[in-house]
């Protein structure tokens, strides 16, 4: 796992260790690892054209620093100001080691000349928008032809909730200290940050429990089968999905649970979906079935359940839905089971785990908030959500967050945005459902479903050559692809 800590956490696990250290070792050890990064990047440092953004607090002097020890190796080290005031002492060792201070016009001229440009305008202690002179300086480290590398965040950035508001860095490489920062992991934030190394300043033994985690291949443990695995041991996993008008869905969501693992699949639905189900996944047990509240009875035994891809948003669909929910067994909604739950939301009051994976406009109807907001603070609504709803919440886009109450959330690190297309979202209802009935919690399924299939995207996306570049995919190779995402686990 890689953890992420919030502002807050940071510093005052910053505070307990400065508290044992000698003034400024922090900030030296901070210094050295951004000077190596930066060293690293250029083909010499020696003769190497360097631009430092430096702000007044002590992102600011970290840069600085750095500056100051690439100046020493033979840097052509120059800092642009951004205000009145800058850490005075970085900048006495920076103009000792032969860098020098330039005025605010002339650094747009200097930073297009640069061969590597630092970020040290306003680190994670910045919160809302740039004010001038920083948000020009932004624009123009962005915009800049060397390599840009931000001081712990890119600057514009919110290091708690991946928030921009305005102008921002867009960083090549974002160098941050002690831990990571959940702003560099959640977009909009994490977009802007390039390749993040982390460097260690020793705050591990002062910090707190994570705020958010990320999970590596190994992190990710969906259920083998053993010697004595049959079908039944391996999870059943029931889908009710597709209706008369849409039946597309009914045939991707058993996709998913098909390639996901699961040891049998049975899905009910009306005769047309459950026709082209049985057509395309001759494996799935499939029943037709009549709307009403004993429509489950004839379905048979299942481990968990799938509901809601195309299902519909009228009174049979709400019947259906609030039979699944009242079982006592895991249960998945997705899609149309959401728009139901956003004006039934009473049917959440239930003892066996939920699993909700919306999109922000589904997101934005059950919480009756604005889509744009959650997608500019994807953290604080999926907590909310989770919250009110007493659910896990799997927040789908272009970062997937998952949340659960009490727990940090967790953010997944695989995908493409070639996953933007349609019927995407029904493989990984189908493909989680099926961890689900394997025996997953439904954090873990929710977090092995989203790592799985945003690395069976990628690899469709890029076939056989991934050199080659990526191509645009279809949620069916989606599907084909989970055999392959799955090895790529052991």
């Amino acid at each position: 796992m890689r953890y992420a800590h919030e502002v807050g956490n940071v510093r005052a696990a910053e505070g307990a260790l400065m508290a044992r250290l000698p003034e400024g070792t922090l900030m030296q050890r901070a210094a050295a690892g951004l000077a190596r990064v930066c060293a690293g990047l250029l083909d010499r440092v020696y003769g190497a054209d360097v631009v430092v953004l430096a702000g007044s607090g002590d992102n600011g002097g970290d840069a600085l620093y750095a500056g100051a020890r690439l100046a020493r190796r033979g840097a052509r080290v120059r800092v642009v100001a951004a205000g009145s005031r800058l850490h005075q002492a970085g900048l006495a060792d920076l103009r000792a080691a032969g860098g020098r201070l330039i005025e605010t016009a002339a650094a747009g001229e200097a930073v297009a000349e640069a061969d590597l440009v630092i970020d040290g305008l306003t680190g994670i202690g910045g919160a809302g928008a740039l004010r001038e002179p920083h948000a020009t300086l932004a624009r123009a480290a962005s915009e800049a032809s060397g390599t840009v590398v931000a001081c712990d965040v890119p600057s514009g950035v919110d290091a708690s909730s991946g928030r921009v508001e305005g102008a921002a860095v867009r960083a090549d490489v974002t160098v941050t200290f002690g831990t990571l920062k959940p702003g560099l992991l959640v977009d909009p934030g994490a977009s802007y940050c390039g390749v993040v190394e982390l460097v260690d300043i020793g705050l591990g033994p002062y910090l707190n429990d994570p705020d958010v985690v990320s999970p590596a291949a190994e992190d990710v443990r969906p259920p083998l089968p053993g010697a004595e695995s049959d079908k039944y041991r391996r999870g059943v996993v029931g889908i009710l999905a597709g209706g008369d008008e849409f039946t597309g869905a009914a045939v991707l969501a058993t996709g998913g649970a098909v390639h996901g693992g699961a040891g049998m699949v049975r899905f009910a639905s009306v005769p047309h979906a459950v026709e082209l189900v049985r057509h395309r996944w001759p494996e799935a047990v499939t029943t037709v079935i009549e709307p009403g509240a004993k429509a489950l009875d004839a379905i048979g035994r299942v481990q968990a359940w799938v509901v809601g891809p195309g299902l519909g948003t009228g009174d049979d669909a709400e019947e259906l839905i609030s039979a699944v929910l009242s079982t006592d067994l895991p249960v998945l909604v997705d899609a149309d089971g959401l728009t139901v739950l956003s004006r039934r939301r009473d049917l959440l009051t239930r003892d066996a785990p939920t699993l909700l994976t919306p999109h922000a406009g589904e997101l934005a109807r059950l919480l009756d908030a604005d889509r744009t907001a959650i997608e500019a603070r994807r953290l604080e609504y999926v907590r909310r959500a989770a919250a009110e709803l007493d659910a896990t919440v799997l927040l789908k886009g272009s970062t997937t967050v998952i949340a659960e109450p009490d727990r940090p959330v967790r953010v997944n690190p695989t995908g493409t945005p070639w996953l933007a297309t349609a019927g995407t979202g029904d493989v990984l209802s189908g493909l989680t459902g099926a961890l689900l009935a394997g025996g997953m919690s439904a954090l873990d399924a929710a977090c092995a479903g989203a790592y799985l299939h945003g690395l069976a995207a990628r690899l469709a996306a890029g076939g056989p050559h991934p050199e080659a570049g990526e191509s645009p995919i279809s949620a069916y190779d989606v599907i084909t692809a989970l055999p392959d995402a799955f090895r790529t686990l052991r």
